[in-house]
């Protein structure tokens, strides 16, 4: 009686493995597509609203000479939990946006996540924190709003965060 039940399970597995693999070997490769951008908003289910953060990749020093700014930069209008970049599948394809330093300048298409040196905080109405962790966590500096009279403010990122950026949420 042993013996029925044993080769009925084992014909039981036989079946649904051939199954898995008819299932497998059938089935069209997953698609996965990368694009490099410079501004989140740039990415198509990111909606921006609000915020105006620029990352550089020079400290102020050489971000900004005589007026002229001479450094990649990153533009940010939302939260970002990840400096690397955003992903979202749609259907069976992976679309992955990656966050790259551009505009010309030092770091032009260097990967932005962990390579920047200072910040510049132009929202009228926001202030922003540049986590040290992913999902805004660890070590942080505070950004305030732009000023009364449109200024921009251009700070260095603390020892701390300087080209380890991880995250930033406007505060």
């Amino acid at each position: 009686m042993k013996s029925i039940r044993f080769k009925k399970k084992a014909a039981a597995f036989a079946t649904s493995f051939a199954a898995v693999v008819a299932v497998m070997t059938t089935a069209g490769p997953a698609h996965a597509a990368e694009f490099k951008v410079t501004d989140n908003c740039d990415v198509p289910w990111i909606t921006c609203s609000y915020g105006d953060l620029w990352l550089f990749y020079n400290t102020k020093q050489f971000a900004v000479q005589d007026g002229y700014i001479k450094s990649a930069f990153t533009t940010f209008y939302s939260n970002v939990s990840d400096h690397s970049g955003t992903s979202q599948y749609q259907g069976s394809s992976l679309t992955t946006y990656r966050y790259v330093f551009g505009n010309g300048g030092n770091g032009n298409g260097e990967y932005m996540k962990n390579n920047a040196g200072s910040v510049q905080n132009c929202a009228r109405d926001d202030n922003y924190r540049v986590y040290y962790n992913s999902g805004y966590g660890g070590t942080s500096q505070y950004f305030a709003k732009n000023g009364p009279y449109g200024d921009c403010n251009l700070t260095d990122l603390i020892s701390a965060l300087h080209n380890n950026n991880a995250s930033s949420h406007f505060g």
